[in-house]
Parts: C-alpha cells; structure tokens; sequence
C-alpha cells in the first residue's frame, strides 16, 4: 500500500475505535466492538481480495452513524464525500422499529451502489460467522436461525457484486445453527 493510503486507513480504524470505545458486542464473551469493523475489512481485504481504498474505509466505519454519536456530515468532512455515501447507504434509520428497518435492508439491498453492497456483504457474513461461533446471549436456537434466514434474504438481493465475497456469505450460511 502507499504511505498516504495507509494513512487514511489507520485514521479510519482509530477514528473507528475511539467512536466504539465504549461498546461491547452481543456475544457471550462482550468482545470490543472494535472488532466487528475489523473483521469487515479483513474479509473483504485478505479473504475477498477488495483493494479499492473507499471500500475498505467504509467497512470500517460502517457501523459510526448507527451506533455512536457520528454524524454524517462529521464523515464527510474527515473521510470524503463518497465513503460517506457509502456509510449513509449500510446505515439504518434507528427511528424505525427493528422489524420495518429489517425489512428496508432486504427491500434496499438490490439498489445499494457497488461498494456498498461489498460492505453490506462483509457486515452479513461477519455477523453469521459470530452468530455461529457465539451467538448473542439470550438468542435462542430458533432466533440465531432466523437470523441467518433474513440475512440470506439481504445477500440475494446483492448477488452480483462479488461471488467471491457471496461465496464467503454461503459457506457461514451453511454453518446455519
């Protein structure tokens, strides 16, 4: 990598984990949930092979908005236009009840732009491979299974942008609880 892309990735990853610093994940263990975003752009750098700059920083800061106080213009003026968009496209209306944002995710995903979809698919097969190896505390066999069925339901809708990276999503379906 050049010097100054290394740069902008280690900026996002620190303005990431200072962002999340406070937050746990759901899993058993309540890991850092530094290492979701982490874990993002390792598949889709190391297993998928995306080296496109703008993809990566956004795997990385995808969840910012959702889930601490991040703005999208406080994005846009540190991270650029465009990893902003692609953010504000992966990111759920809070102000929605649970079910009617699942239900967008589904009824958007065939409409996300290229990158997005990319970051959208690293997000489901992180979150089914967690699902698999340590579910959520309290989440019984029938909602882990659930899950991985409405996450599916996301995925074919972005079918097309990556196979290797959608193949990556059906081996962790198939590891379906």
């Amino acid at each position: 990598m050049r010097k100054k892309q290394q740069a902008t990735l280690i900026d996002a990853l620190a303005f990431a984990a200072h962002k999340h610093r406070n937050q746990r994940r759901k899993d058993v263990e309540a890991s850092p949930y530094i290492n979701h975003p982490i874990a993002l752009a390792r598949v889709l750098a190391v297993e998928a092979g995306v080296k496109d700059e703008k993809t990566l920083i956004a795997a990385i800061l995808h969840d910012t908005v959702e889930d601490t106080e991040t703005t999208p213009e406080e994005l846009r003026l540190r991270f650029g236009k465009t990893i902003a968009s692609v953010v504000a496209e992966v990111t759920d209306d809070k102000k929605l009840v649970k079910h009617r944002r699942k239900e967008l995710q589904i009824e958007h995903a065939p409409h996300l732009s290229k990158r997005a979809k990319l970051v959208k698919l690293a997000d489901k097969t992180c979150n089914l491979r967690d699902v698999a190896k340590s579910p959520p505390r309290g989440w019984p066999l029938r909602r882990q299974r659930a899950y991985f069925d409405w996450a599916k339901r996301v995925v074919d809708g972005l079918r097309g942008a990556h196979p290797w990276l959608e193949a990556l999503f059906d081996d962790a379906y198939r590891a379906r609880p």
